[in-house]
C-alpha cells in the first residue's frame, strides 16, 4: 500500500496487532508500516520489533518532557536558526546523560541520591552557580558525598 496519497508515494506493507485478555477485551492495538516483506513466517517477529521500538520511542519522549528536558516548550525563539539549536542541545544533554548512566558509577550514584532526574539537576544547577570545580569527578563526589565541598576563606 502507499504511505500517502499522490504520485511518487513510497509502498510499504502494514500490519496490524491486537491483544486480548483471557476475557476477550483488547488491551492492545496497534499498527505498523514497514518496507520489509510481511509473511506468515515473519509476521510475528516484525510485530514484535514495532512494539519494542514503539515502546523505546515512547519512554525516551515521556523522559524529554517530564524529566528536566523540557521538551513540551517548543523553543519557537529567534528569527531562524535559534529554536534547532536549543532543541539539539537539549538532545545532547539527553545523550550525555544516558550514556553517563550506563557508564558512569558516580553519575547512577548522584542520580539515586538526588532521587529523581530534576532533582540531579537542580542540585548539580546550585552548586555550579557558585563554585568552580576543578573537574568532573570533583563535582560528582561532591555531589555523592565522597568528599567534603571545602571553600576557599
Amino acid at each position: 500500500m502507499p504511505l500517502r496519497d499522490g504520485d511518487g508515494a513510497i509502498m510499504v506493507n502494514w500490519l496490524e496487532i491486537e491483544i486480548t485478555n483471557a476475557k476477550g477485551e483488547v488491551t492492545y492495538r496497534n499498527s505498523f508500516a514497514t518496507d520489509l516483506p510481511v509473511n506468515a513466517d515473519n509476521v510475528v517477529d516484525i510485530a514484535a520489533a514495532g512494539r519494542a521500538r514503539w515502546k523505546i520511542e515512547n519512554e525516551t519522549f515521556n523522559v524529554l518532557k517530564i524529566k528536566g528536558y523540557n521538551r513540551e516548550h517548543n523553543f519557537s525563539h529567534g528569527k531562524q536558526n535559534l529554536a534547532a539549536v536549543l532543541a539539539t542541545l537539549n538532545l545532547l544533554a539527553f545523550a550525555f546523560h544516558t550514556v553517563a548512566e550506563l557508564v558512569e558509577d558516580l553519575w547512577r550514584e548522584a542520580l539515586a541520591i538526588a532521587g529523581t532526574r530534576v532533582g540531579s539537576f537542580s542540585k548539580l544547577g546550585d552548586l555550579t552557580a557558585f563554585v568552580l570545580f576543578p573537574s568532573w569527578d570533583a563535582l560528582f563526589q561532591t555531589l555523592t558525598f565522597k568528599i567534603s565541598l571545602a571553600l576557599p576563606p
